[in-house]
């Protein structure tokens, strides 16, 4: 056992849970510069519009914004630059396979800190239609009601 073994989750993309159909999820590593590192694990991180691409058999982060840290004096980069994502050559091979498929997206759904590592958790997505999406909500509301009548019956009939 290494000595940081917990996860600390440092930013969730919401948006594409509720834009897009997640079908799989895979775990890359991330390449950032020194002042990078320290303003994303302070949390100052945005991937709320970011998608990754493959090119010439590497992926890449695009629109994932990662302000320069307060207190750097050198080794200012580019807020919004293209970062490289540390994935194995077969898993790449393999996303590139399946990307090829119409209206499949590489998004990034979170972005965490394991065993003192920054890692993403990319998801292999399909968009979802206005209607899908007003019907998930529909249905989050059903079952929310459905379960604050249930516990009003409970507190009745104690």
């Amino acid at each position: 056992m290494t000595r940081n073994d917990s996860v600390k989750v440092l930013t969730v993309n919401k948006k594409a849970y509720h834009n897009y159909e997640i079908l799989e999820t895979i775990e890359a590593g991330i390449e950032l510069k020194g002042s990078e590192v320290k303003s994303a694990k302070n949390g100052h991180i945005n991937i709320r519009d970011s998608f990754a691409i493959i090119d010439n058999g590497e992926v890449f982060l695009l629109n994932s914004h990662i302000p320069p840290y307060q207190y750097s004096t050198y080794d200012r980069v580019d807020p919004y630059r293209r970062r490289k994502l540390l994935l194995h050559r077969r898993e790449i091979d393999r996303l590139a396979g399946k990307l090829k498929t119409k209206g499949l997206t590489l998004v990034p759904l979170k972005v965490y800190v394991k065993n003192g590592k920054i890692k993403v958790e990319l998801a292999l997505v399909k968009g979802r239609k206005k209607y899908d999406k007003r019907e998930i909500i529909r249905e989050k509301e059903m079952k929310r009601e459905m379960e604050r009548e249930i516990k009003e019956y409970q507190k009745k009939n104690w």
